[in-house]
């Protein structure tokens, strides 16, 4: 039986190869699908990875900065400091930024921190060129996905930034590149305004009152301290909302990306049952050509259970073949995307099995036309 479905495939190989390599590609997208959701949740974890920070403190009533505007003032950090349990505390800040570049101007978050303080956002083991900040002003470390190279000036707002240290794999939340200044110049460029608007502004005798805010403060707690205790006491006495690290994670991945993973969950449900069609036409297809054939196996006495294997074998070849090449266009075009694609192997054989069990329904067509095909029809009967 075997050989009848490796005949039956050798005369129309051609169309076969064709049909399993476009209901490759559909199984590419989907572990490509599978790879950006993956890719999502390392994104988010970076920057929580590199602070590792035990409590988040924030504005009363917000998740904090990756969720939600945050802003409290500055000089909490030294407040928090004192209470007991906390080993440090520092003040970060988070902006979005368009860095100029040509052709097109590059988008990017900008975390902004004291480079004299006791926690530092930037990984070393991320630097692959130049150094961290090492002043307080008009320095900033890119990630090499902005282009950037090591000494380049970028003119931002109304000073221009040294590059003094490359990183890779520096990623926000949201898959932007990460670039890092002096907490002095984030709040420049986040809270400071242009000569005109701070002239309308002391017009109107309002003042720049946000040029010491901060949008979160990250503290480590002492080792033998219990984190949940230290942060409902700041929670308590200080009224800012304040997340644990485990959190601050729950908050980044579940409802940050709750939304999307549904989502990329939903296109991979569709690409899945697309090509369990396209496989159920093509063994429709290729039966109704062979019907004359499969009429005169049962003519001679070929119980149906024969046929159907036939049938059945060329169906999961197909399938099998097309997770083949699924898995091969896959891992030719992942690294061409913008964002972080991760492609693991438990997924593939995730998808390997959903394929074989698409595949078995599948040839259910093709299996009820040779259970009626009529023996009579191999004489013209």
């Amino acid at each position: 039986m075997i050989n009848l479905a490796q005949k039956d495939v050798q005369h129309t190989l051609g169309k076969f190869l064709v049909t399993a390599m476009g209901v490759g590609m559909l199984l590419g997208i989907v572990l490509i699908m599978i790879g950006v959701y993956r890719g999502m949740m390392i994104d988010a974890e970076v920057l929580l990875g590199d602070i590792k920070a035990d409590l988040w403190v924030v504005q009363e009533g917000t998740l904090g900065p990756f969720a939600e505007a945050s802003r409290i003032h500055e000089d909490l950090r030294d407040t928090l400091r004192v209470i007991d349990g906390m080993e440090t505390a520092e003040a970060l800040t988070f902006q979005n930024l368009q860095l100029p570049k040509k052709p097109k101007p590059v988008r990017a978050v900008a975390v902004g921190y004291d480079p004299f303080g006791t926690i530092n956002p930037i990984n070393p083991e991320r630097i692959i060129e130049g150094h961290p900040l090492e002043k307080d002003h008009y320095e900033i470390v890119v990630s090499d996905k902005t282009g950037f190279k090591l000494g380049d000036r970028i003119h931002l707002v109304r000073n221009d930034y040294t590059v003094v240290g490359v990183t890779h794999g520096t990623v926000s939340s949201g898959g932007d590149p990460l670039v890092y200044v002096s907490l002095k110049d984030a709040q420049d460029l986040q809270f400071s305004y242009t000569n005109n608007r701070i002239r309308s502004d002391r017009a109107r005798g309002y003042r720049n009152k946000d040029a010491f805010m901060v949008n979160t403060i990250v503290g480590r707690v002492k080792s033998g301290y219990d984190v949940d205790a230290v942060a409902g006491e700041i929670r308590r006495f200080k009224h800012n909302s304040v997340y644990t690290a485990a959190q601050q994670k729950t908050i980044l991945t579940k409802n940050l990306i709750e939304k999307a993973s549904k989502q990329i969950g939903m296109f991979t449900a569709i690409l899945v049952i697309v090509s369990t069609i396209i496989i159920a036409l093509i063994i429709y297809t290729m039966t109704l050509e062979k019907m004359k054939e499969i009429s005169i196996m049962k003519l001679i006495g070929i119980p149906n259970s024969m046929v159907i294997k036939m049938i059945v074998q060329e169906t999961l070849l197909l399938g099998f073949l097309a997770f083949i090449f699924g898995n091969i266009f896959s891992h030719l075009i992942y690294s061409k995307f913008p964002k972080r694609v991760v492609l693991e192997i438990p997924d593939a054989w995730t998808l390997f099995i959903i394929v074989i069990i698409a595949s078995i329904l599948a040839s259910l067509v093709g299996i009820r036309k040779v259970i009626k095909a009529d023996p009579a029809a191999a004489i013209g009967g």
